[in-house]
């Protein structure tokens, strides 16, 4: 089965991927080969994605997330176009070429707007990742046309019944919609889900994977679920570590020349878990450069690192984490490497 994996990829099924997820026996090899399939195809380089997470404000409802509508015990900002696009500059001067554009699905910031903000930060020499949310699709063309990179967009759980039930105000079906449109209009198109959804078994998360293959998501972020005390799924018990270093791996295995971050949740319910999933087919690190005072709102989940040391200090820590893994930090745009006969 682990031959299949690798040699006969798309002939892999939802049950192989089940048992696989239900079972510890063949972890060790699993984490092997997807540690050996991402140095094959993608090699040493880390690449760094960094974020600015503009606005914690958001009009969805979705009842794992710490920005959910009703959420009120949470300070709400905004950033202005202007320290957005100063923030912007600072990243590129530390030689990152990544900016990831974050936030919750806040409409106040409209068309133009963003384009204009693609437009400025295009100066800096750098690729653009958006991350908010489901927006028009004619949106989408316009940002891809001002300069835009990449679309991030996670799908969360590909289980449509379990999709619906935790996201009250959409549906799978509609996500679904949006990143093949994002994948058509030409954007390196991200997906990703959480481990450990209530509800959420190893039928469920081998959905999550073949989705991405079936997408054929250029960039694909894992994390664990982590319970927020300010959403209904306060009590739920979250994701555990191996499992999602498994569904990683896994991904490695069926999208060989994939980006796959070492997610913040990683490191967030382990002191190591970034580097661990780095040693289990991830080459992407996403430091977080949201600059002060807002840093600390931006709580999706609790827990998080690195909210409250000097906000630029994240660079030189995953610079230093890279290395000690005897890897490389990248210097190119890290666009996702396309091969044939995969």
């Amino acid at each position: 089965m682990i031959d299949k994996l690798v040699t006969r990829r798309d002939s892999v099924t939802l049950e192989d991927l089940e048992y696989l997820l239900s079972t510890e026996k063949y972890d060790e090899i699993i984490f092997e080969k997807a540690d050996e399939i991402r140095e094959k195809y993608v090699g040493k380089e880390v690449h760094l994605r960094a974020i600015i997470e503009f606005s914690n404000i958001c009009t969805k409802s979705c009842l794992y997330c710490g920005l959910r509508a009703e959420n009120k015990k949470l300070k709400r900002y905004r950033m202005s176009p202007e320290e957005i696009i100063k923030r912007a500059e600072l990243i590129a001067e530390k030689g990152i070429k990544t900016i990831v554009l974050q936030s919750g699905e806040d409409p106040y910031y409209t068309t133009e707007i963003i384009e204009y903000l693609i437009k400025e930060i295009k100066k800096f020499d750098v690729a653009i990742t958006l991350s908010i949310g489901e927006r028009k699709f004619e949106e989408y063309r316009i940002w891809k046309t001002a300069g835009a990179d990449r679309y991030l967009m996670r799908h969360e759980t590909a289980c449509p019944e379990l999709y619906n039930k935790l996201h009250p105000d959409d549906s799978f079906e509609n996500r679904k919609k949006h990143l093949f449109e994002l994948k058509k209009i030409g954007y390196e198109t991200g997906a990703g889900s959480m481990v450990g959804l209530p509800g959420q078994g190893p039928r469920e998360l081998a959905m999550d994977i073949l989705f991405t293959r079936e997408l054929d998501a250029d960039m694909v972020g894992i994390g664990p679920f982590i319970p927020n005390p300010d959403t209904p799924l306060k009590n739920e018990k979250g994701g555990d570590l191996n499992t999602t270093l498994k569904v990683i791996a896994l991904t490695r295995l069926l999208l060989p020349t994939a980006n796959i971050p070492a997610t913040t949740a990683m490191g967030s319910i382990h002191p190591f878990g970034r580097q661990k999933a780095l040693k289990c087919g991830a080459n992407v690190i996403m430091p977080n450069l949201t600059p002060n005072p807002y840093r600390p709102n931006y709580t999706l989940y609790p827990g998080k690192i690195c909210l409250f040391e000097a906000d630029t200090a994240c660079v030189e820590c995953v610079k230093g984490m890279i290395k000690g893994l005897s890897r490389n930090v990248g210097k190119s745009y890290g666009f996702r490497v396309k091969l044939t006969n995969v």
